[in-house]
């Protein structure tokens, strides 16, 4: 079930009117509720980002006062910053949509397009697709994880049962020279080491036949 938390909005743009007309129409959409936070300048938008943990998606225009909206994707990728972008422009200018969408931003809209349906609609899609997109990035990171951790206790298999297999096998050609020199009685106490010496081996053998596509699988508990 979708959580119905409020979607903190930050708006990046220099033109009052069409902030009110954003603020309209998230105020008049009633399947989820919008707070909207409205800076005019980047230097301003930025320390926002910053202070502001609870922003959940970033609506800026190409045009500000004191920069535009490319140089603002570049300084919020430079701060490591992971908020969703969308991109609102004046002009139906496909170059810039491209080059936005080079540096992760996620939408673009044309504001004489935007609707009262059309931009809360754009942000929840926006969000849901970011949220899907890091939930598959986690799975990947966690299976990733897994197939390192079962290639490493591979890898130690190999070299223990390397380091056992050689004075192993040196302790039963020495146990097969003893077996031509006992009396009976000796030979029985021999047959006893080597039955304990066969139960060795056998785990030996098990531990190198460890079943490890379904450790990949199992990953760490």
């Amino acid at each position: 079930m979708e959580s119905q938390k409020t979607i903190t909005v930050l708006l990046v743009d220099g033109d009052i009117t069409f902030v009110k007309i954003v603020q309209h129409h998230l105020q008049k959409f009633q399947a989820r509720e919008f707070k909207l936070v409205w800076k005019e300048r980047v230097e301003d938008a930025l320390a926002e980002v910053r202070g502001n943990k609870s922003i959940d998606v970033i609506v800026t225009d190409y045009g500000l006062p004191d920069s535009n909206g490319l140089e603002f994707c570049l300084q919020l990728n430079a701060m490591n910053s992971e908020i969703p972008i969308i991109f609102v422009t004046a002009t139906r200018d496909f170059k810039l949509a491209i080059d936005a969408m080079k540096l992760g931003v996620e939408d673009f809209l044309v504001k004489e397009d935007i609707s009262e349906l059309l931009l809360p609609k754009t942000i929840i899609n926006v969000l849901e697709k970011y949220r899907t997109r890091r939930q598959m990035e986690a799975v990947e990171k966690r299976m990733l994880i897994a197939a390192k951790r079962a290639e490493a206790i591979r890898e130690l298999v190999v070299t223990v049962c390397h380091e056992f297999n050689n004075p192993l096998a040196a302790i039963k050609i020495s146990a097969d020279l003893l077996a031509r020199q006992f009396s009976d009685d000796e030979k029985n106490l021999l047959r006893e080491f080597e039955r304990h010496f066969q139960k060795i081996e056998g785990e030996i053998k098990r531990l190198r036949d460890i079943n490890f596509e379904r450790l990949d699988a199992a990953g760490p508990s």
